[in-house]
């Protein structure tokens, strides 16, 4: 089954329509204001074609719903402390919610089990103090002790020589990987080539 392709933390409009002509299937705007990928201003460019996802850290239903309407968001991707019941205050429905989890141990992935039902897709990512994007890997055989019926995304460190390993994961709700940090030429201005040299090589495995 064709996984999902994710590529988040862009800010660069231009850069943001040659990616999405690789095939991408989401594109990520990070608006959370301590990271060095925050989309300070509207990109000259939005996507047309990948769905857009709005990447949030306990911002206010406020400030997600209106950053929702002024880029046209599909998702909203919750990275922060952010309860169920907040992720149905929104009133988007949880099949445009994807709830965001810090992962380092097992242990870690109990969490998701209360959201079920609030979020229709969730993202492992690696724990770092910035609620992400620390180009960080963590051990992704701790995802054979995830058993609920929520496909997940995969995040962190993934990267240009992740391709067999990403191949070799089976995991029935694995639906896809997020690429952001290690593929970038600097925060939020991803390499293009590097990206499409990656889809064609886990293509092939």
């Amino acid at each position: 089954m064709k996984k999902l392709i994710k590529v988040c933390g862009m800010t660069d409009g231009d850069n943001i329509r040659d990616v999405e002509a690789l095939g991408i299937d989401m594109i990520g705007l990070i608006f959370f204001p301590r990271s060095p990928r925050y989309v300070s201003a509207k990109p000259s460019y939005l996507p047309s074609q990948a769905k857009r996802v709005g990447v949030f850290v306990n911002a206010s239903a406020d400030e997600i719903l209106s950053t929702v309407d002024e880029f046209c968001l599909d998702y909203v991707q919750l990275h922060g402390d952010e309860t169920p019941s907040f992720c149905e205050s929104l009133g988007l429905g949880k099949e445009r919610i994807i709830k965001a989890f810090q992962i380092s141990s097992s242990s870690d992935l109990a969490a998701c089990e209360k959201y079920l039902g609030y979020s229709g897709l969730f993202l492992f990512d690696t724990k770092s103090p910035l609620a992400g994007g620390s180009g960080q890997r963590f051990d992704w055989n701790i995802l054979a002790s995830y058993s609920l019926k929520v496909p997940f995304l995969l995040s962190g460190g993934i990267g240009p020589d992740s391709t067999t390993e990403l191949s070799l994961l089976e995991h029935p709700m694995f639906a896809g990987y997020d690429l952001n940090s290690r593929f970038e030429v600097g925060p939020g201005l991803k390499n293009v080539k590097l990206i499409e040299k990656f889809l064609k090589e886990y293509e092939q495995n």
